[in-house]
């Protein structure tokens, strides 16, 4: 350990933030220095006075709802590197109970200065608001699902039954036409079918939106190269890459796989080998659109036009519709159930995935910043 650094562990919340400090002290011990506000010229303030003596200073808070901040308040800090740690790697013992602020800063000094937490990539500014977009629109998706919900739930209880294709222009049409003989009823449908209006019209608003700012995006090159593989569009593409950021910066697929969590877990000692199922570890937002896209690959492939795709990226989305096709058909042959087999071509569309953005970046270094373990 440098005996001119000092550890600072901040526990952060939207109205104070707790500091501690973990370093060459006699014996070791970790100081909890007091409360301050978020205000933001207060933590640079407090960080000013530890330096006093010369020493430099490393830094570490929780990502959490308060964002990346305090991140980008001490980046350009002289003498100060800040960390943003995964909470979900953070060590903790199975018997402590007891739970504060105060507590938490310390611990996180403490643990900082054993090596022990995970930092975490953070996005830029442009990078943090595109993904803001994209959640926004997933969030308008899971809004429009329940009015769809409501609205099925409601004709069940009425005993009325559509026998088609449902939320299709035909069954909009039928919708439109159902009566109600209470005025309650009249009024309740009336509603549901506006909210139902409204929550297509925001979805579809914002997909306008990711279409047109995408082209101006710094990874909106690999949101668009994306598109050459089955299963992949704007939407999913952008999704992919507003949650993970440039594949480039893990070193192999494995690690990208291990990342959102897509390999299998393990609990294995002496000559007993166990494993179970998946991880489920990192971004579930980015796991679910793999997942998604799997799902095409269970169906039989078709021939997919190259779209002036170069050619590079051709061979590779050529390869990955034949083999992943392959791979689930084998998976469900041996007796996997559909969603097994899913989660393995989701796996191996991650190392496709890696591949392209290979060999459609540009070939500057991608910025780093974090492990790949999160």
């Amino acid at each position: 350990m440098d005996k001119d650094t000092l550890f600072v562990g901040l526990d952060t919340d939207k109205r104070h933030i707790d500091i501690a400090v973990a370093g060459p002290f006699p014996d070791g011990e970790v100081r909890y220095i007091g409360k301050i506000s978020q205000a933001p010229p207060a933590l640079p303030r407090a960080l000013r006075r530890l330096r006093k003596e010369g020493r430099s200073l490393t830094v570490c808070y929780e990502a959490g709802p308060c964002g990346y901040g305090i991140y980008r308040r001490l980046e350009g800090m002289a003498g100060v590197t800040c960390r943003v740690v995964a909470p979900s790697l953070i060590p903790r013992r199975p018997g402590d109970r007891v739970k504060t602020n105060r507590r938490d800063a310390v611990s996180l000094a403490r643990l900082l200065r054993a090596g022990e937490l995970t930092a975490i990539w953070v996005p830029d500014a442009a990078h943090e608001a595109m993904r803001d977009l994209v959640r926004a629109r997933a969030k308008a998706v899971e809004a429009l699902t329940r009015c769809r919900q409501h609205i099925g739930s409601f004709l069940l209880r009425q005993e009325i039954g559509y026998t088609g294709t449902p939320w299709t222009k035909k069954h909009r049409l039928w919708l439109s036409r159902l009566e109600f003989a209470e005025p309650a009823h009249r009024v309740l449908w009336a509603e549901l079918l506006t909210a139902l209006d409204q929550a297509e019209a925001r979805r579809d608003r914002l997909s306008a939106h990711m279409a047109e700012l995408v082209a101006d995006w710094s990874l909106g090159w690999l949101a668009e190269a994306l598109q050459v593989l089955r299963g992949y569009r704007l939407v999913t593409a952008a999704s992919l890459v507003a949650e993970v950021g440039d594949p480039r910066r893990f070193d192999s697929p494995r690690q990208l796989m291990a990342y959102l969590g897509l390999v299998p877990s393990e609990h294995s000692t002496g000559l007993r080998h166990h494993r179970g199922g998946l991880t489920k570890t990192g971004n579930r937002r980015a796991r679910t659109a793999l997942i998604e896209a799997a799902w095409t690959y269970a169906r039989p492939a078709k021939p997919m036009p190259a779209a002036g795709a170069p050619p590079e990226l051709q061979a590779i989305a050529d390869k990955a519709r034949h083999r992943l096709g392959l791979r689930y058909r084998r998976l469900i042959l041996r007796g996997k159930r559909p969603q097994v087999a899913v989660a393995a071509v989701a796996r191996e569309l991650v190392g496709f995935a890696w591949a392209i953005a290979h060999a459609a970046g540009p070939q500057d270094t991608p910025k780093t910043g974090a492990p790949t373990h999160r």
